[in-house]
């Protein structure tokens, strides 16, 4: 009898861990929810607090020089912050990418942020113990668990999405603009 249905069981055990790693790698806060506070030191040295930002847009993005998805979205960063970059906006100072490294490799963080250009300031190596559990100080804090992840902040700090899709970010901020 249990041979019969051995397949069924198969099946069931499949499905309840493909729904339990999709209810583990989701994002630890949702929209609505105060981004919480951290400091960081940035690529050129200087300290870095979230709040330092406050009364702008932040796109919070994890990501890893090792990480292929991470890597092949770098042009829509780019994209992002060249039109957003000096935008006049009607509730915010402006618009602001805070790039999160998951890395064990500071050069190869470097090399990754010099080569797909990622041209802003805001650059932070959350040094990972391990790469496999993202077990670095800044992806703790926000839940991360898979990357890229990432969150974007409007201008008093509340999660505005988190996960978004590029065009659904465009928009956002689109209807944000002044338009002159």
């Amino acid at each position: 009898m249990l041979k019969k249905y051995s397949w069924l069981i198969f099946i069931l055990i499949a499905v309840g861990f493909l729904i339990g790693q999709k209810i583990y790698k989701l994002p630890k806060f949702v929209n609505g929810e105060t981004a919480l506070e951290f400091t960081a030191t940035l690529k050129n040295n200087n300290a870095f607090k979230l709040s330092d930002l406050k009364g702008k847009y932040v796109l919070l993005d994890f990501w890893g020089s090792w990480c292929g998805p991470c890597r092949a979205q770098s042009k829509h960063l780019i994209a992002l912050k060249s039109k957003y970059g000096n935008a006049r906006f009607k509730n915010a100072a402006g618009f602001e990418i805070v790039s999160v490294g998951v890395e064990t490799n500071a050069r190869r963080w470097e090399l990754a942020i010099a080569k797909d250009g990622l041209n802003w300031p805001y650059h932070i190596m959350d040094k990972a113990t391990s790469l496999r559990f993202f077990d670095s100080p800044i992806a703790n804090l926000y839940g991360v668990r898979e990357l890229p992840t990432t969150y974007l902040i409007n201008e008093d700090g509340i999660i505005m999405g988190v996960n978004l899709p590029f065009d659904e970010i465009d928009k956002l901020l689109t209807n944000r603009m002044i338009q002159d």
